[in-house]
């Protein structure tokens, strides 16, 4: 059996993601004529998200490079330590469904359903295993 199976599982998974998330915002650039930053849109109403196609990009990127680090950390301790696989199979899969729902509600209307949804379940994902690891 190889080492940390779970945690190495949803890191391949996630890595993928990663690509999807980052051709976006290449994309976007692309259409933007933008070769830096975000095009300048700056903050944008709640509401208006869907009008500026290279910030969502950017911060969805940006967003999973921020949280997808530490939760994987996390996860990977735990595996380490022995956490029961029942508790990895559902921290993982809850984090790879957190990171595919986050960016698809990021480009949406606020609040919705994928955006929050995304935010909780990785929230969730980070506390659960912080806390699993303290509890050992």
């Amino acid at each position: 059996m190889s080492p940390l199976p779970v945690t190495s599982t949803a890191a391949g998974v996630l890595g993928l993601i990663y690509l999807v998330l980052a051709a976006r915002v290449v994309a976007n650039r692309f259409k933007s004529g933008a070769s830096l930053g975000d095009g300048g849109t700056g903050t944008v109403p709640a509401g208006q998200e869907h009008t500026v196609p290279l910030l969502v990009a950017c911060r969805s990127h940006a967003n999973f490079a921020e949280y997808v680090p530490i939760a994987l950390l996390l996860l990977g301790l735990n595996e380490v330590r022995g956490a029961p696989h029942w508790l990895m199979l559902t921290l993982a899969a809850a984090l790879v469904a957190a990171r595919v729902l986050h960016p698809i509600g990021m480009g949406r209307k606020v609040p919705n359903a994928f955006r929050g949804g995304g935010t909780i379940l990785t929230f969730t994902v980070v506390g659960v295993a912080s806390l699993a690891l303290l509890v050992r």
